[in-house]
């Protein structure tokens, strides 16, 4: 059975053919560290804004208690 799983390996003798497949790899890898950081800052100006929202409600339930 062992056997069988090295039969989808393959290992080129000419090693230029791994050029394309590391220029994708690299492509791919800084594509996800764009997206990462976008989420980031995009979470934290969601959590500013639930944030303002927050403090918002909370004055607008104070004042109408107070009343």
């Amino acid at each position: 059975m062992f056997n069988l799983l090295f039969l989808y390996l393959y290992f080129p003798e000419d090693k230029t053919e791994y050029i394309p497949v590391v220029l994708q790899l690299v492509a791919v890898l800084i594509l996800a560290a764009f997206v990462i950081r976008w989420l980031l800052k995009r979470s934290a100006i969601e959590a500013e804004q639930a944030r303002q929202l927050e403090e918002r409600l909370k004055a607008e339930k104070e004042q109408e208690q107070s009343k």
